[in-house]
């Protein structure tokens, strides 16, 4: 059995749901607007006619939303908390190791200007996939590699990014990707200071990196 007190030690162990922290009730109050968008609401109503929903976790989220909103046909980006256990959680308690999620961008695209393949080989090209719960120097749970869908037409095409980025990696080779692969949980926003970081703060800490590996799709 793992220790709540080990889990501190080790944050590349994720927790189980009885070592999770409560979390709250209340969800984060954040800003109507975007902050670099600037007259768009960050979670809609959206003017755009055909918008989706994409969800995707590559390290740290600051570096990883700005590449998301310069992405032509992205409506709106928005940072926060998915795949653990914890309800609401703060940074600091996701930092810590025991609430089990990944820092995530909830990306709103507009399907007529730019598709989910896309965005998939955006996600993959962006950083390195390979290196299970860290991200370059970033280490811990909440810098482990996710794609959640929210569709299941989304699974099914990211599943199928996965094998055909793997076959590129291994080609040059890199490991076994061990991105987290699953149908998209609760997103819990972060806090407003977290949103458009780097916009407000361009000289800001951003990890992305990739490895170099062109996605084929």
């Amino acid at each position: 059995m793992v220790l709540r007190s080990e889990i501190l030690v080790n944050k590349n162990v994720l927790p189980t749901k009885e070592q999770a922290l409560p979390g709250r009730e209340t969800a984060m109050t954040l800003p109507e607007k975007h902050f670099v968008f600037k007259d768009t609401p960050l979670l809609g109503p959206f003017f755009e006619e055909d918008v989706d929903f994409a969800i995707f976790g590559l390290g740290c989220f600051w570096g990883a939303e700005r590449r998301f909103w310069q992405r032509e046909g992205v409506v709106s980006t928005v940072v926060g908390y998915a795949g653990g256990f914890t309800p609401n959680p703060t940074y600091e308690e996701v930092c810590s190791g025991l609430t089990g999620h990944a820092e995530v961008v909830l990306v709103v695209y507009d399907k007529s200007k730019v598709s989910y393949q896309e965005l998939l080989a955006m996600f993959w090209e962006l950083h390195n996939p390979t290196q299970g719960m860290r991200q370059g120097n970033d280490i811990g749970t909440q810098y482990r590699s996710v794609i959640y869908a929210t569709s299941p037409e989304q699974l099914e095409a990211a599943l199928k990014s996965k094998e055909a980025y793997q076959a590129e990696l291994s080609k040059a080779g890199l490991g076994e990707i061990s991105t987290e692969i699953d149908q998209a949980p609760t997103v819990y926003f972060a806090e407003t200071y977290h949103q458009q970081y780097l916009a407000k703060n361009p000289e800001g800490y951003c990890g992305i990196g990739g490895t170099g590996v062109t996605c084929p799709i």
